[in-house]
């Protein structure tokens, strides 16, 4: 198949910013880079614009940079490992007024980049994507990552505030306009960029479109890990909706423990399986406790995590005002168990072993652990952030208690 020629930038013409930066971070792609790149180049052509192509190296040691810079790419280098980390670069370095991002390894077709940027220049999209399903085949897409992990990714990227008629959170073939970047304030520097940019954007009110736009075998070994790279897009997506991943099935955990305990109440005797009698009375008790200290750990991270994208500061007012209704509803578990503990003492004393005791005591073992954990979770985090506060304000307010010397009279 005869290779077309690449089309260079005119390194004559008066330095005037191109409408479009096509970025492709690259680790070792020598054998496509340069024809990704002239691809790029041509459909920049095609579709009438001014482009330029900019090739963020992350350590290549197979001569991908210099073959990049041959085809007419401007070539940046990000020594920090990892697709966010290049793409950064990518970014940093683009000069152009739509920013199109994808890939080095040919996957993407990027003679369609005019109807990514079109829609970006016309004021009808923030963000278009490039969905990939029109060309997902078993010889493009591993079967693990066409039939779980994206879709399963994807649900969980619109549930935690992204685009919600969403279909591919993970094609990495994007346009947006380079100046409303920043806004997004994005941090990860592995494949969860691509998450994280999806949440963000949705956050931040972006229109986001998806236009289908088919996918290709890659050309050379892929970089991705599919277990280590996965868990790093939950990681993000845990840090950026705690309330998805922690805090809502924590409640639901707790409540299950609650129902299981109260059951219990009703019939001590247990349920027959055959010979076996199951019992939970240890397993509600249980259940409760870890529920309450997931949803505990993501009300903590959504009210004061390090990732925030589009939100208010953390530890502001209303952070602070649901942080005493939540240490308030600790102590009242706290009491409860307290109560039931010393209930259960009084009627052994009085009356002997009650039938269901056992029940009842795994009932308020498990309010005291959970109330405590939950009193002591907010503590802490209250003395860390209001400490912090005190730390800046003193600071920054404090007037400074030296005076200048007096010069010596002579």
């Amino acid at each position: 198949m005869a290779q077309r020629v690449a089309i260079r930038p005119d390194r004559t013409a008066a330095p005037t910013a191109p409408v479009v930066s096509v970025v492709l971070p690259c680790l070792d792609e020598a054998g496509c880079v340069a024809e990704v790149v002239g691809e790029a180049f041509q459909a920049i052509a095609d579709a009438g614009l001014t482009g330029e192509v900019v090739v963020a190296d992350n350590g290549s040691q197979d001569g991908s940079p210099e073959l990049a810079a041959a085809a007419g790419a401007r070539v940046v280098h990000q020594p920090v490992r990892g697709y966010g980390a290049a793409l950064a670069a990518g970014f940093a370095a683009a000069r152009g007024e739509v920013v199109v991002m994808a890939d080095a390894d040919r996957t993407y077709p990027l003679h369609r980049i005019g109807e990514l940027v079109a829609p970006v220049r016309d004021g009808q999209a923030d963000l278009v994507l490039g969905a990939r399903w029109t060309g997902a085949t078993a010889r493009t897409m591993p079967f693990l990552h066409r039939f779980v992990g994206t879709p399963a990714l994807t649900f969980l990227v619109r549930r935690a505030g992204g685009p919600e008629r969403l279909t591919d959170s993970q094609s990495g073939f994007r346009a947006f306009r380079r100046t409303g970047l920043g806004e997004l304030d994005l941090r990860s520097t592995g494949m969860e960029f691509a998450s994280e940019m999806l949440i963000a954007a949705g956050r931040s009110g972006w229109a986001v479109r998806e236009i289908p736009t088919g996918y290709r075998s890659r050309i050379g070994e892929s970089k991705l890990d599919t277990f280590r790279d996965g868990w790093r897009h939950l990681k993000t997506i845990l840090l950026l909706a705690p309330d998805l991943v922690l805090v809502l099935p924590g409640l639901l955990v707790a409540a299950l423990g609650l129902l299981l305990n109260l059951w219990h109440l009703v019939s001590p005797a247990g349920v027959g399986f055959g010979s076996l009698v199951w019992q939970p009375r240890f397993f509600a008790p249980i259940l409760i406790v870890l529920g309450v200290q997931a949803a505990l750990a993501g009300f903590l991270l959504g009210a004061f995590g390090p990732v925030r994208p589009g939100r208010r500061r953390p530890g502001g007012a209303d952070d602070d005002r649901a942080l005493r209704r939540v240490r308030r509803s600790g102590l009242v578990s706290l009491a409860l168990g307290l109560g039931l503990d010393l209930g259960l003492l009084l009627v052994t004393v009085f009356d002997g072993s009650p039938r269901r005791a056992e029940a009842f005591a795994g009932l308020a073992q498990a309010a005291i652990i959970a109330g405590a954990s939950v009193v002591a979770g907010c503590g802490v985090v209250r003395l860390v952030v209001h400490g912090r506060r005190r730390f800046h304000r003193a600071g920054t307010e404090r007037p400074s208690r030296r005076t200048p010397r007096s010069s010596p009279t002579r």
